[in-house]
This record gives structure tokens, sequence and C-alpha cells, in this order.
């Protein structure tokens, strides 16, 4: 006769398991550099956080993951932070406030606007007629390029024959000749330009000091930033724009849900950058990094409680 308290003992454990199976977190496409760190992140989550079993789930990056969170469909989902803002205040893709807030800041986003070295193009003013890859459909690309091309004067609708491309799809669309350019916001050394460089002769458009300017000042979530000589093969210093990528969750995250993740995610960073060399900047003291967005009250906790 079985023990009644065994079967008590496997069901509760049972329970658990299937509990903390429900949690995924939104990253992007596989080229770039979302996904592996969301799935180092989930590892350290589903090995540090009891009730935690997560997984890197693939999306169409920033907007889907920012409204998906949301939704309550991802326990977190990582995304730029301009998106992020226009969530919490309304605007841009989001018709009315949404309930979000941040764990803690990742790593900035550089734009990438690449052309192949023969095409001609020298400048974003150049990019006017031509056939451009804005980024994957829901994407904090699509929303970036868009918003830097209307800056200058062009019309994404009208002066430009725009398409919407993922990293790697951009890259080989470029490669073989079916676009002139493409946008890739993604961290420094992303892995699909990264590859093009390394079969083709490419270029990346500086942005002007006067653009960047324009363009930071109506959109304060950016800020200017200078891509190193031969961080890509071939390819000279770059200046051009960064937006840090955040952690992005639900406004209504229980704060012991919040504190545990945003615990186990610092205490174990190592095993993070180990994965992402771009982990080296998630640190507690570029954790508020994202103006105008509230950190959780959770994550607050744990970063106060490591601060005094």
């Amino acid at each position: 006769m079985i023990n009644r308290s065994l079967i008590l003992v496997m069901a509760c454990l049972l329970s658990l398991s299937v509990n903390a199976a429900n949690y995924s977190i939104g990253t992007g496409g596989q080229s770039g550099i979302y996904y592996p760190f969301g799935g180092a992140l989930a590892k350290v989550w589903s090995e540090n956080v009891p009730e935690v079993n997560a997984k890197a789930e693939v999306t169409a990056a920033s907007v889907e993951n920012t409204i998906k969170v949301v939704r309550g469909d991802m326990i977190a989902g990582i995304a730029m932070g301009n998106v992020v803002l226009d969530a919490y205040n309304g605007q841009g893709k989001f018709p009315a406030k949404m309930p979000v807030n941040t764990l803690f800041a990742l790593y900035p986003n550089l734009v990438h606007t690449l052309t192949l070295e023969k095409s001609g193009i020298n400048s974003l003013a150049d990019l006017k007629g031509k056939r451009i890859s804005l980024g994957a459909p829901g994407s904090g690309t699509a929303v970036t390029s868009a918003a830097l091309l209307e800056s200058i004067g062009i019309d994404v609708k009208k002066d430009i024959k725009a398409v919407y491309l993922n990293y790697s799809e951009t890259t080989n669309a470029l490669a073989n000749g079916q676009i002139d350019a493409g946008f890739i916001v993604g961290g420094q050394g992303v892995g699909a330009v990264t590859q093009v460089a390394l079969t083709h002769k490419i270029k990346i458009l500086s942005i002007t000091a006067d653009e960047s300017k324009a363009f930071i000042e109506a959109n304060p979530a950016y800020s200017a930033y200078s891509i190193p000589a031969d961080v890509y093969n071939n390819v000279g210093a770059v200046s051009t724009l960064s937006v840090w990528n955040v952690l992005v969750v639900n406004a209504n995250m229980s704060d012991d849900m919040a504190y545990n993740l945003t615990k186990s995610a610092y205490e174990h960073i190592g095993d993070i950058r180990k994965v992402v060399k771009m982990a080296e900047m998630t640190t507690p003291e570029n954790a508020a990094r994202l103006q105008g967005v509230p950190l959780h009250p959770g994550a607050k906790k744990y970063l106060d409680s490591i601060s005094k």
C-alpha cells in the first residue's frame, strides 16, 4: 500500500514543477544579442529562483516583448529603452499608458546604418529613394530607424522603398543586392554585422553632430556614441547613436519576485558574461540608466540593499 504522506509530497513537487515551467523571457531573433542574453538569464533564474523555470523565447523584439509582458504572457522581456519609455507614457506604438517597470538596464544598443562600400551611399540623406530595411516588424530597430529618417526629413512611406527584415534577413538581402541599405540597432559587435563584414566590404554610415543633436532633443532616451575602428572587419570609427536596453516587467509583478529575479541576476552575472560579452555593462551602477521609467520597487529594494 502506497504511503499517503509520500503521495502528498509527490503531488506538491509536481505542482511546483508545473507552476515553475510557465515562464518565458522575450528576446529577439537568434542572430542578435537579445536571444543569447535571454537564454543565459533564463538559465540563471531557473537554477537560482525556486519558483521560476524560465526559457528564452524568439520574438520580434522590443515592441512585442513589451506588449506580452503587459498582457502577462512573459515574466520579463528585453527591450530598447525608447520603446519602454513610449509604453510607459502611452506614445508611439502604444495608444495608452502601459503598466511597465524595469528590473535593470542591460547594455547600450547602437544604431548601425549598413550599406555596401560600392553602393555610393555616404550619408543618411543619400538613403532617399533607396530600398531600405528598417528592421523586423514590431522591433525597436523599426521604431528607431523610422524616427531617425523622419528627423532628417525622409518620409518612410513616400521617400524610400521600405521593407521590414530582421538582423540576418537584412544582412542577407544587402549581400544579395536586394536592398541598398539596412538598419540594425544592436550591441557593439552584434553577430549579423560581424558576419557580413567578413564576406563583403561594408560601410556603416556616420550620423553627423547636427543630426545627432536634433534627434536626441526629440528622443531623450538616446545619446551620442562612437563605435571604435575595427570592431567590424575593415570598418573605421563611426559616429552614431546609442540607447540602453532594459529588462522590462509588468508593474504588477510582486515585490518579492522582482527582488529575487534582480538578486539572482546580479549574483550570477559572471555566468551570463561567459555567454554575452556585452553583459560586462550590466552592473548595479548602470541599473537605472533609462530615465523616465521607474525601477520596479522590488528591484530597487535589492539595489538599495547592496549600496549601503
